[in-house]
């Protein structure tokens, strides 16, 4: 009985904080830190709009259009849409292959994940997964992909060939995960079994959990591999969370922009990108070894949750979806040196 009051007390208190922060609304601040460059109208996209990859190279962003059914190809110099890839199946994740000069889609409602030449937008391979093909990785080093699908796994493909390689079986659907080659590691973010996992990528297995009560629903995730820290963002309450990558010890934590879809550490200026679907961009800076100080809430647009940091070329590109008489648009933003 005892425990059940604890549980029941954790419960309660975690929905009052999850209400006193839906009240609260942020000031915005911090445009010196992250400039409005341009607004890419995407007309013809209607619905949610998931993950990003960009060609750095040629300037070319990739952005899954889920709700459209469709990846829209956008040039990032003149800030049109250059093209489309139709008839896909709620497309969730997506990467740019520069090594193959290939594009790869990984489609929610089927599980297919499509291979496409960049420069005819044909299909080159497929490969068939359960269902809910997630998000996605590539170690170009490796030339191999990483995509998290089902009610638990993450698939290994070879990019060459095409081919499966290899799974990794988890107790729950993977969201957002971070890769490091160097030690054979994967961090997981599993929020249907309220944990972070730890896959071994030689064992193909998870090796370590950190389960936690509070808060609950982490979806995005960033790797600080200098520093040996994961970042996790949890949704429920909104809560951004800086963990040993190691041990699991917490460092620090502070609330954060709502319905974070994701974040990304930014190891020149030391900062944490976070796009919340709340309606705002929040910039967290590194202080010291174990401090990060909000620097920034910059208003974007509501439901714009999905994002990509582009360090090579000092730009954030957020997804905005279409709302009411708001076209959907890619919203380019420039980093401050």
């Amino acid at each position: 009985m005892k425990l059940y009051r604890i549980y029941l007390f954790n419960i309660i208190a975690g929905l009052f904080f999850i209400f006193a922060q839906s009240c609260q609304g942020q000031t915005e601040s911090g445009r010196q830190f992250l400039t409005l460059e341009k607004e890419v109208t995407l007309p013809d996209v209607k619905g949610r709009i998931d993950h990003i990859d960009v060609n750095v190279k040629d300037q070319v962003a990739y952005v899954a259009a889920l709700g459209n059914n469709t990846l829209e190809i956008i040039d990032l110099k003149s800030g049109k849409v250059t093209g489309s890839i139709k008839g896909l199946d709620e497309p969730q994740g997506v990467v740019w292959i520069a090594k193959h000069q290939e594009i790869f889609i990984a489609n929610g409602r089927t599980g297919e994940c499509g291979f496409y030449n960049a420069i005819t937008l044909k299909k080159t391979g497929v490969i068939k997964l359960n269902d809910d093909a997630d998000d996605v990785r590539y170690d170009a080093n490796a030339d191999k992909i990483y995509v998290g699908y089902g009610s638990g796994g993450i698939a290994i493909i070879d990019a060459a060939s095409h081919k499966q390689v290899g799974t990794i079986t988890l107790p729950a659907h993977p969201e957002s995960f971070q890769l490091d080659a160097k030690t054979n590691k994967l961090w997981i973010n599993l929020p249907g079994s309220g944990m972070v996992g730890i896959a071994d990528l030689k064992l193909l297995k998870l090796t370590a959990k950190w389960s936690r009560l509070f808060p609950r629903s982490n979806f995005p995730m960033a790797y600080d591999e200098t520093q040996h820290r994961i970042i996790v963002g949890y949704r429920l309450p909104a809560r951004l969370i800086v963990y040993d990558s190691e041990t699991g010890k917490e460092i620090f934590s502070a609330s954060m922009a709502g319905d974070a879809d994701d974040l990304y550490w930014d190891k020149n200026n030391k900062c944490i990108y976070i796009s919340g679907g709340s309606g705002s961009v929040d910039i967290f800076k590194q202080i010291d070894i174990t401090t990060y100080k909000q620097i920034a809430s910059i208003k974007t647009r509501d439901g714009a949750r999905t994002s990509l940091l582009v360090p090579e070329m000092r730009l954030l590109l957020v997804a905005a979806r279409a709302s009411g008489d708001e076209k959907a648009a890619l919203l380019v933003y420039k980093m401050a040196p």
